[in-house]
């Protein structure tokens, strides 16, 4: 097995409100299913304007790869 560095990205994006306030168990859930992923970064942005809220949580990572 090796690491490669980075070599995992997974963005999660909500711009609803309910969306919103469940984004977390999105993340969550993600990463339950994806136990061979190590998260080095967590980048958590929000953007709105006048109208819209946008909640953007981004994973940056790595995954030991076989083989």
């Amino acid at each position: 097995m090796e690491s490669a560095g980075t070599n995992v990205v997974k963005v999660f994006s909500a711009t609803r409100a309910r969306d919103r306030e469940s984004i977390g168990d999105r993340v969550t859930s993600w990463l339950r299913d994806h136990p061979g992923v190590t998260i080095g970064k967590t980048v958590v942005r929000l953007s709105s304007d006048r109208e819209f809220h946008c909640l953007s949580i981004v994973l940056i990572g790595h995954e030991l790869l076989t083989g």
